[in-house]
């Protein structure tokens, strides 16, 4: 078994938390980055070594990441949680309850979730030990820049639609939101501070009724694209977004789609590699993994707070630039090395 220092499980817990939810890819960063500092790393964290324990480490750094996602929104998960379960409740003999933005989000959650899963349980291996070669995921960062790329450059008059009126919304908001800041002193001070959090909980739930107004169908679509993420070097996030907005969603809402999304895949897909964990696997590097973990839950809550700032009023573009630079660089240097 090969083994990995406090070192190592502290830069890949770092990057795994960050990368994963920037349109980058954390797979592709995960297998690059060993290879290309070579010596011990290429050793001690190959992803396609057989019995290797860092491809278990790495997805198991997922818990923490959903963790993350989960504290970041957890207003809006106790909100679609209570929609599933009053779904369930409320049905009409076999028909499920479906009324609210809440209950309609939720099932097209889980409908969206379940071609990855599919195929993530039926086909992991073989995408492991297929793509997760260096070379190969430099190819598939560069593939992934180019369908960023693409997603900004193509954008569809719908999705462009969605952002200007997304933007007329939040400008009226934005004045609130400002006003509400602006007030100082005391109890003033509480109160104002109260309106922003009402605000922000207000925005979240609107841009759930929008998303819950794209169907099941779209969700469906949506959804299926995080297949693509299988490939080491693909962004899940970022092939969600681009999907979300060819398909009419405004850049923010086709972002906050792709991390609630992203939440269940994550955690499921931790989870599953915890018994690697705690088995054999594990031996000798448990200490690394609660390390890894620690800094993985971290980068992910900062980077989720600034993406979704970020996506406001930025682009796919910067993102798709660095994947395309990032990449070509690696298979030149690999190609040389």
């Amino acid at each position: 078994m090969s083994h990995m220092t406090y070192l190592e499980a502290s830069v890949v817990g770092l990057i795994q938390g960050v990368t994963e939810l920037f349109p980058v890819s954390s797979l592709g960063h995960n297998v690059l980055i060993p290879a290309l500092a070579g010596g011990s790393w290429a050793t001690d964290l190959n992803v396609a070594a057989g019995e290797s324990p860092y491809l278990a480490f790495i997805v198991g750094l997922h818990v923490a990441t959903a963790l993350a996602l989960l504290v970041y929104f957890w207003r809006d998960w106790v909100r679609i949680i209570g929609g599933f379960l009053s779904s369930l409740r409320d049905h009409r003999g076999r028909r499920l309850a479906l009324d609210t933005a809440d209950q309609k989000l939720a099932w097209m959650i889980i409908l969206a979730t379940i071609p990855v899963g599919l195929v993530g349980v039926e086909f992991e291996h073989a995408f492991r030990v297929l793509f997760g070669k260096p070379i190969r995921a430099a190819i598939f960062r560069v593939i992934n820049g180019l369908i960023l790329y693409a997603g900004e450059k193509f954008r569809t008059r719908a999705s462009l639609r969605a952002d200007e009126e997304l933007a007329g919304e939040e400008l009226a908001d934005e004045r609130e939101l400002v006003g509400a800041r602006t007030n100082s002193g005391g109890a003033v001070r509480a109160s104002g501070q109260r309106a922003v959090r009402q605000m922000e909980v207000s925005l979240a739930a609107r841009a759930d009724e929008r998303l819950a107004g794209a169907g099941y169908a779209e969700a469906l679509i949506i959804g299926s694209s995080q297949v693509l993420a299988l490939l080491a070097g693909i962004s899940r996030d970022g092939v969600v977004m681009v999907t979300g907005m060819f398909r009419g969603l405004s850049r923010q809402d086709a972002a906050r789609f792709s991390f609630l999304l992203s939440t269940p895949v994550i955690f499921a897909a931790g989870a599953l590699k915890i018994p690697d964990l705690t088995g054999s696997l594990g031996n000798g590097i448990r200490g690394q993994v609660l390390v890894g973990s620690v800094l993985s839950g971290v980068g992910a809550y900062l980077s989720v707070r600034f993406l979704m700032r970020y996506f406001r009023t930025r682009t796919l573009t910067p993102f798709a630039i660095y994947c395309v630079v990032f990449g070509l660089a690696s298979i030149i240097y690999l190609s040389l090395k």
